[in-house]
């Protein structure tokens, strides 16, 4: 069985981008071939959260109504208690070793989305702009580096 592929808010944001340029078609050309291959993709809450928020700040009604089209097409994680009580214990951990993905008095949506993919307790890899982070947490990777 290959890994569910989750999407963090880079790919999403590419994703839900109306433009035509290079880097929106080859996201969305890589969501069909993962598709294609029967993948299963999820966009965790969080991530529809990190880009929403953008897209309201910036009002991008069309990016707006694309992220709701690929909500409604692709597998949805909503927030859990379980979740986020990881969340919080990933949060301290990473704060302990000294290793933090976000600064003390933000949101670390890192850290909740690596908690939502645990939580899903199925093998998974976070398709993502930036695995640094979250290659802590989970397995992560290039969006562009996943392949179905």
């Amino acid at each position: 069985m290959s890994a569910a592929v989750l999407l963090n808010a880079g790919p999403l944001g590419l994703l839900t981008n109306p433009n035509n340029s290079p880097q929106p078609i080859a996201c969305r050309a890589w969501l069909a071939s993962l598709g294609a291959a029967g993948r299963r993709v999820i966009v965790p809450k969080i991530t529809d959260y990190e880009v929403r928020r953008e897209l309201l700040r910036i009002h991008s009604h069309a990016a707006l109504a694309n992220l709701d089209l690929f909500v409604a097409q692709l597998d949805y994680l909503p927030l859990t208690t379980i979740a986020m009580r990881l969340a919080a214990a990933l949060w301290a951990q990473a704060r302990n070793v000294g290793q933090p993905t976000a600064s003390n008095p933000a949101l670390d949506c890192d850290v909740i989305l690596a908690a939502q993919a645990l939580s899903l307790n199925t093998p998974i890899v976070v398709g993502t702009a930036n695995p640094g982070h979250l290659n802590r947490f989970v397995p992560a990777d290039l969006w562009s580096n996943s392949t179905p």
